[in-house]
This record gives C-alpha cells, sequence and structure tokens, in this order.
C-alpha cells in the first residue's frame, strides 16, 4: 500500500507527534491527582525519564504508546509496510532502550509501572485500568505491567 502523503507531508505530520502530555498520559495524570496522589513529571535524572515519578511510593509510572514502544499482542503495534527495514529498526532499538531504563529503574530500587495507550482509548478501559494503577501504588510489588483487556 502507497503512501497517501507525499515524502514532504509525511515528514511534516510525524513531527507533530508528542513525547509528552499525550491524551492518556493526561487521563492518567487527572485520576491520579483527583485521587490523592502527587508526583513530579518527566523526572530528569532516571532512566527513562518516566513520565510520572512519585517520590512517596518510590514509583516511576511509564505511559506507553503501542505503536512506539511494540506493545506485545496488541493491533496498534503494527510495523508499516512502507520502509519497513528503517522501521523495524527504530521500533525494536525503542523497546530494548524501554527495557534497558526499566531494568536500571528496578535495580535501583525503583518501583516501575508500565501502563499502555490501548489500555486507556474507551471508558471502559479507563474504568478498569485506572484503579488498577491506584492499587498498584498502595502495593508493595516492585514491576507491573497492567495486563490487556480481556
Amino acid at each position: 500500500m502507497t503512501d497517501v502523503f507525499t515524502p514532504e507531508k509525511r515528514s511534516e505530520v510525524m513531527s507533530l507527534i508528542r513525547g509528552k502530555d499525550t491524551k492518556p498520559e493526561k487521563l492518567v495524570r487527572s485520576y491520579l491527582h483527583r485521587s490523592g496522589f502527587r508526583f513530579r513529571l518527566h523526572k530528569r535524572g532516571l532512566p527513562g525519564t518516566p513520565d510520572l515519578w512519585l517520590p512517596k511510593y518510590n514509583a516511576a509510572v511509564f505511559v506507553n504508546g503501542c505503536y512506539w514502544h511494540r506493545h506485545r499482542g496488541c493491533k496498534y503495534a503494527y510495523t508499516p509496510k512502507r520502509n519497513r527495514d528503517f522501521w523495524l529498526a527504530k521500533l525494536t532499538a525503542n523497546a530494548a532502550r524501554d527495557e534497558e531504563n526499566q531494568a536500571a529503574l528496578l535495580r535501583s530500587g525503583v518501583r516501575v509501572l508500565i501502563v499502555w495507550e490501548c489500555q486507556l482509548n474507551t471508558l471502559k478501559g479507563c474504568e478498569r485500568t485506572l484503579p488498577k494503577i491506584e492499587k498498584w501504588l498502595m502495593s508493595k510489588s516492585k514491576y507491573r505491567e497492567i495486563p490487556p483487556l480481556a
């Protein structure tokens, strides 16, 4: 399948994709703040610069996009057909970097939570996922990846 955009337009469209303050990230932030949790955004100095840093709970929360971070088994984690080798290398490197950063956080004693974008796409998904985040923060669990919706 050919791209519907010219290479210049595609470049412009891709440049508009944000890495911070995404809609799923704002949903998680809003829910946690309403629930009384206080956090820092994009804490520099920690491996991977977590989206949310909760010092009271020694916890880092990553709200990952399924496409960019290669959510296994997710329909949004596809590989583009055009320029496939480039994208496969880039997206695989993203996932490997994420794993390295999470391992470094865990080694340093920081708790790590991964929330996937697809889990927050629907109202039902939000209702099921957001309370799990709060429950995890209150637990003593070191690592958690919110399981996919059934």
